[in-house]
């Protein structure tokens, strides 16, 4: 049995019910496995992939809060500090109640190689609780952030671990939780980025990855040959992200024509109205329902059905495994030829294959939605420099990330005979650099 299938092997076994994190490893270590058997001697000698899928440390613990009728609650807290190599750990909060461990392990692993391709020195780690903020009030969200921190604070720090926003986890919850670490460490520092800008925070944070995720489009289409302006877009999900990805495409001269919430999902021919939509998801916390309401050209559909839509691109920015084998049929079929990912893992791995197979460009999460975390790491500078840089300079900054991220995944694919696999190149530009750092820090 090859290293690769070892190691693999014993994820499974040492990680059982897992199935993410599985998924996770298995997309990285396949599309690795060239430059593993190039070194694999070596590697196997260190045990580097063994240490490199063991999370470095786990955090579990118990989120007791007070509801709003007096009753105690209580949530399950994670935070997972997966590798430090060549930085701090760092990665978002998620508070959903779909979270447990093996989400976190496998967003935490794949932030091991999407901070690494920023360039920037940043390490890998996730963390969030299964507690939803949806329906909550202002003062129940502030119970839940504050429990939260009091527990979580023993482990983080602006020099070793900076959490962030993720889904669920937007200014308000950061703002409670950065006010809770305040009091309890009495320090003034960098620890969570995605502040509010009277504190900390950084210009263009919010707008970052739908931002970045489109820079990264316009540059894999125009080295293929492409142009964005003209072209119609699908993107799922009504988020951050996809609300900033629908405003930059359409900066750019696309036309973004669908977006999508957990009950049911937006086809605008006119394309989005990036205001109304902003209105209904940040202001009114609402439903689309609301949107297709104040808008005739709309139409609103329960379910899911976003990648029936004819279209040249599509953008998945909603969740993971939102994208499977059959919609990437219908994405092929109705002409697609571009398929960027704006949440961690939203295409499932035959649909991924089926992409490939196909000639889709495709390039994975952890390149094209770099551009959340590349700007967490400009706050983090900009907190240990005591200094606010202009929009301009910050958009400059990441517009010039998401670049060189494509040029530098694009010629590892180039350079292991795998040219026009993103995915591939993608994981072997991360994993390079963090193997490098690894092997230079002994056996820790």
């Amino acid at each position: 049995m090859s290293y690769v299938d070892e190691v693999y092997s014993m994820v499974v076994e040492k990680n059982p019910a897992q199935p993410e994190f599985h998924q996770a490893v298995k997309e990285v270590l396949e599309s690795l496995r060239v430059v593993i058997e190039a070194n694999e001697e070596a590697y196997r000698k260190d045990a580097l992939l063994e240490r490199l899928v063991t999370p470095e440390r786990q955090l579990l613990f118990r989120v007791p809060w007070v509801d709003d009728k007096g009753q105690v609650q209580v949530n399950n807290g994670f935070r997972v500090q997966f590798n430090s190599a060549i930085g701090p750990y760092k990665g978002g909060l998620r508070l959903h109640p779909s979270v447990n461990l093996g989400i976190i392990k496998f967003l935490g692993f794949e932030q091991i190689f999407k901070n690494s391709l920023t360039g920037l020195p940043i390490g890998g780690g996730k963390g969030g609780s299964d507690f939803d903020p949806k329906g909550k009030s202002d003062r129940e969200v502030m119970a839940f952030c504050q429990s939260f921190m009091t527990e979580l604070y023993k482990y983080i720090g602006a020099d070793t671990d900076v959490p962030a926003g993720d889904i669920g986890t937007g200014a308000r919850e950061i703002g409670y939780m950065f006010g809770q670490y305040k009091r309890i460490r009495g320090l003034y520092e960098g620890v969570l980025t995605g502040k509010g800008l009277s504190y900390g925070g950084s210009l263009a944070r919010t707008e970052a990855t739908g931002y970045g995720l489109l820079y990264l489009v316009e540059e894999m289409l125009k080295c293929n040959g492409k142009d964005i302006a003209g072209k119609t877009v699908v993107i799922s999900g009504a988020g951050n992200v996809a609300i900033y990805a629908t405003q930059k495409a359409q900066q750019l001269g696309a036309k973004v024509v669908t977006c999508s919430d957990s009950t049911g999902w937006i086809y605008d021919p006119e394309g989005i109205d990036v205001a109304l939509l902003k209105e209904v998801k940040e202001v009114k916390r609402a439903r689309l329902t609301e949107y297709a309401a104040a808008r005739k050209s709309a139409e609103y559909h329960e379910g899911k059905g976003v990648w029936t839509v004819k279209c040249d691109i599509a953008l998945p920015c909603a969740t993971q495994n939102e994208l499977n084998l059959e919609d990437a049929k219908a994405l092929v079929a109705n002409g697609c030829f571009a398929v960027a990912e704006g949440a961690n893992m939203p295409t499932t791995m035959d649909a991924t294959e089926y992409f490939q197979k196909n000639g889709i460009l495709f390039c994975p999460g952890k390149a094209s939605n770099a551009g959340g975390v590349a700007t967490s790491a400009l706050e983090m500078s900009q907190n240990s420099e005591r200094l606010s840089w202009t929009f301009e300079e910050v958009d400059s900054k990441l517009k010039g990330i998401m670049v060189n991220i494509f040029h530098n995944l694009d010629e590892a694919a180039k350079k292991y005979g795998m040219e026009g696999n993103y995915v591939a190149g993608a994981n072997i530009a991360g994993f390079l650099k963090v193997a490098e750092a690894m092997t230079a820090q002994g056996i820790v």
